[in-house]
């Protein structure tokens, strides 16, 4: 995130109410971002309902975040990505990980229905 250009802080651990990293993007947009490591990436187990209902009830609410992502180097299940468009959680799987950690486009350039800024930018 501070790649492209935010200000971020890691929270993470113990008692983070499900958000690993906030950042404040360049349009002023909050985000709540929950990574979630799978040791066997693809191969291992899948990111279900259970980590996006966390999500939906820490982000916005606690975090005030404007913009919900779960992140995983592995994939999500197939009932967690219905899930997540319903509740406006973005998810960020290893494909789309790769192509971000690529460096050619911010995450919000690689995500669908990003709420609009909540400040004027300079190229508005």
């Amino acid at each position: 995130m501070r790649r492209d250009g935010c200000r971020a802080e890691r929270l993470g651990g113990a008692g983070d109410n499900a958000c690993d990293v906030r950042a404040v993007d360049p349009a002023g947009r909050v985000w709540a971002i929950q990574c979630k490591h799978r040791r066997d990436g693809d191969r291992g187990s899948a990111v279900g309902v259970g980590v996006l209902q966390q999500v939906n009830g820490t982000a916005r609410q606690i975090h005030g975040a404007d913009i919900a992502v779960v992140l995983t180097n592995g994939r999500f299940t197939s009932k967690a990505v219905p899930w997540g468009q319903e509740h406006r959680i973005h998810l960020v799987d290893r494909r789309l990980l790769g192509e971000w950690a690529a460096g050619s486009r911010p995450l919000w350039d690689l995500l669908d229905r990003i709420p609009p800024a909540r400040r004027p930018t300079a190229l508005s």
